[in-house]
């Protein structure tokens, strides 16, 4: 039987810019609902997105009436008295601006993207040519609606959040069944915020493992802790939620990033990286091999003065730095042999010396 593993791309590119394959983590500043219904303030998200180094701003693209039944109750963590169709409907993203966006994101170098909630929200965006789609975690049992954003050929990225290993295998069959072949997998707890004991990032090396495909962080934790953490898992996606102030009035905003942690998160994801290395021991960096390795190492010294023609013996010597004598793992080879010229006391012992 084949699994999705033989179907997927281990590595694609979003908009020119690779993912997964030991591509650097690409970075999604998620301003969901947070642009409050102000075009200006949306426009602003975008810029903040771009000024911090992120690769991609998302927004998301639906209607309460689509999105819940009339008959859902009321969410209790929000606080509000509105149903979820009628606080939905409050925050939601005119669609009239999305081309808009997309074009002030163009202009700021960065690409725009959004999740789509229903049939008609995939359709709009891909006409606007966005470089990839977002199916949130709670949408990934709708299979007809991933089947059918695999069907434009946009590179999907799906949320994972409260998900078993069977859910995640159906919705890749989905993204198969419609054609797609390009997608990426996040790790995500679906709770607003999450505390990072249920985080579970090592779940990404399980995911990556089961499903051969890029894997990352759909990040719903306060500060950027568990975001900076995840990249030394070896994260390939990251999105993190960001507002212009958590004091703006809004379900998203008391969970997201402000403006300054935004961008010290991506600078703090590519650090990590940049540490991360390839894995081999091979001795001393080029940036090492200078003075800190000939000046800092230890070597064999001379504990007392040695006149040429002396046999030395143990006691004659002994180790410090610097580290441009004799290693001291050699100090054994020097007991017996007999000193060409006169040592100092304190000098660095050399093989031409005895």
């Amino acid at each position: 039987m084949e699994q999705p593993a033989d179907r997927f791309a281990t590595r694609f590119e979003i908009g020119g810019i690779p993912v997964g394959g030991g591509a650097r983590c690409y970075v999604i500043a998620e301003a969901g609902a947070n642009h409050n219904r102000d075009l200006a303030v949306a426009k602003e998200l975008i810029d903040v997105a771009a000024d911090a180094g992120a690769d991609a701003v998302k927004f998301q693209t639906y209607t309460g009436p689509d999105l819940y039944s009339s008959r859902t109750p009321r969410f209790e963590y929000l606080d509000d008295p509105r149903s979820p169709q009628e606080l939905l409907d409050a925050i939601a993203l005119p669609r009239e601006w999305q081309p808009e966006l997309a074009a002030h994101a163009a202009d700021r170098g960065i690409h725009w993207f959004s999740s789509p909630f229903d049939r008609a929200a995939i359709d709009a965006l891909a006409a606007i040519g966005v470089p990839a789609l977002k199916i949130a975690s709670f949408e990934l049992v709708d299979l007809p609606l991933i089947r059918h954003a695999a069907a434009t050929g946009i590179p999907l990225i799906l949320s994972c959040g409260m998900a078993t290993y069977g859910e995640i295998e159906d919705a890749l069959g989905a993204v198969a069944d419609g054609g797609g072949r390009e997608v990426a997998l996040l790790r995500c707890a679906s709770l607003y915020p999450s505390p990072p004991e249920i985080m579970n990032l090592n779940a990404m090396a399980t995911m990556r493992a089961a499903f051969g495909v890029p894997v990352g962080l759909s990040d719903h934790t306060t500060g950027i802790a568990v975001a900076t953490g995840a990249a030394a898992l070896g994260m390939e996606v990251l999105e993190k939620h960001f507002t212009l102030d958590r004091g703006m009035e809004g379900p998203d905003h008391p969970f997201a990033v402000e403006p300054g942690e935004l961008k010290a998160m991506v600078a703090a994801v590519r650090e990590v990286e940049a540490a991360l290395g390839n894995g081999r021991l091979e001795g001393p960096s080029e940036a090492e091999a200078g003075e800190m390795y000939t000046l800092a190492r230890r070597s064999v010294i001379a504990a007392a003065e040695i006149a040429a023609g002396t046999t030395i013996t143990e006691d004659m010597l002994t180790v410090k730095r610097p580290g441009y004598g004799v290693k001291p793992r050699d100090l054994p080879l020097l007991v017996g042999r007999v000193a060409r010229v006169d040592i100092p006391f304190d000098e660095v012992i050399t093989w031409a010396m005895v």
